[in-house]
């Protein structure tokens, strides 16, 4: 009967390890990946101006992306190669 409550435990110890781990990645982790995610897709389809060479083939930019509707979505900073120019 030990042995099954000793089991029991460690069941319940990994469960809790495995949920608390899981909550951390769906509070921390995942919106920063979201977050990365959004920010790509909007600075490769954004207009971008006021672009300035860092030096190292890259260009940091100003850029706007607009909405179906032609409303501004979002605005904020793209680093951008010269291959994407």
């Amino acid at each position: 009967m030990k042995e099954a409550t000793g089991e029991l435990n460690m069941t319940v110890v990994t469960v809790v390890a495995i949920a608390a781990v899981a909550a951390f990645f769906y509070a921390f982790v995942w919106p920063a990946i979201q977050d990365s995610i959004q920010k790509n897709t909007y600075c490769a389809q954004s207009q971008c101006t006021n672009c300035v060479d860092q030096g190292d083939g890259n260009q940091l930019c100003d850029c706007v992306y607009y909405d179906a509707e032609g409303q501004v979505e979002w605005e904020g900073k793209c680093s951008l190669t010269d291959e994407t120019n």
